[in-house]
């Protein structure tokens, strides 16, 4: 079975072609990595590679409730114990740093920190906070440049920070809505300066981000997601998507990155990724293709075997299934997650199945 065989990814080698895809679980009390999470990346450690969920490189990126960030001694401590179980399990383990940028409310933030946007653009809908219950989005402030140039940096700081850790590499979220996507999507960034307008312009937060960390930490540790046609947290296809994702795997391929990730999330009710999009995206980047996006293992090994990617990223099956890579090798029934549990504090639901 493809899905099964050994891949290389940088200077790892994986033990299947398996990706854990990063899961946002929301168990990181006071947004500090603890022995309950140790647990839960234990548990699924036979994935050929795992992903964390989301983990701000910034105090101001901190968005949701109790997730995880990257950025003090704590957390790197935390972080160990979670790659020091997961590597004793013969797995790897890269972490994603994901910034939430507008996505964010007061109450999620520790205290001097800031909602943070490329623009001054409202956002739609409410977040769960846990002192308020749903709020709805406050207006982010616009970053200054040097703001701008802050953020880049605590990027490329949390990423040092996670080879200390131990972690195999990182993944920077440029999907979702995230800030990553935000100064990508023009629906988000509408700043005048050299950080928006053009397509060159939007492009130049997350290629000096990636420069940057893989200045630092080598390039075959960085992998990148991306979500062309995504539709979260008020994003949405553009004039020009097309060729802007082909020219933007183009130059992350030519800084040399481990991989690209790339989320079609059409299961999830978003417009569907064309075909000829992953096509250009894979043509223009030459390092290894994550596919993604509501994966069955047969479909997965249709891919594979059509050259469409080179690993298959699985989410939800993970959540309660986290022998997930056996029991595709046994073809035994996946169990079904509890939606109701997958945000919630404690082991409900998350290392108890």
């Amino acid at each position: 079975m493809k899905l099964l065989e050994k891949a290389p990814l940088g200077k790892v080698t994986l033990s299947n072609r398996i990706v854990m895809a990063p899961l946002t679980r929301s168990r990181a009390i006071n947004n500090i990595p603890n022995d309950l999470m140790v647990e839960y990346y234990a548990q699924r450690a036979s994935a050929g590679l795992l992903i964390t969920e989301g983990t701000s490189p910034s105090p101001n990126g901190l968005g949701y409730a109790r997730i995880p960030g990257l950025y003090n001694s704590e957390q790197v401590s935390g972080w160990r114990k979670v790659t020091n179980a997961v590597h004793e399990r013969g797995g790897h383990i890269f972490i994603q740093l994901m910034h939430t940028g507008r996505v964010t409310h007061p109450a999620n933030l520790p205290v001097g920190a800031a909602a943070l946007a490329p623009s001054a653009v409202p956002l739609s809908g409410k977040m769960w906070t846990d002192t308020d219950g749903m709020q709805d989005f406050p207006l982010a402030r616009e970053m200054t440049l040097a703001e701008v140039k802050g953020a880049i940096s605590e990027y490329i700081k949390s990423a040092e920070l996670a080879v200390e850790a131990g972690f195999d590499g990182v993944e920077i979220h440029a999907a979702n809505g995230y800030l990553a996507e935000q100064f990508l999507n023009p629906a988000a960034n509408q700043r005048k300066d050299i950080y928006g307008g053009s397509s060159e312009n939007r492009m130049r937060f997350v290629l000096e981000v990636a420069s940057g960390i893989a200045e630092k930490i080598g390039g075959d540790r960085v992998g990148i997601r991306v979500s062309p046609y995504g539709i979260f947290n008020d994003t949405g296809p553009f004039e020009g998507i097309d060729a802007f994702y082909g020219e933007l795997a183009e130059k992350l391929s030519a800084i040399g990155l481990a991989y690209i990730h790339v989320v079609d999330h059409t299961a999830m009710g978003a417009p569907p990724v064309p075909s000829g999009v992953k096509k250009m995206i894979r043509e223009h980047f030459k390092g290894t293709y994550i596919l993604s996006g509501g994966y069955t293992a047969d479909r997965a090994e249709h891919d594979l075997i059509e050259k469409q990617g080179d690993l298959v990223a699985f989410g939800r099956p993970f959540i309660s299934n986290p022998d997930l890579v056996e029991k595709i090798r046994s073809g035994t029934p996946l169990r079904e997650p509890d939606s109701s549990t997958f945000y919630t504090p404690g082991p409900a639901g998350y290392t108890d199945y």
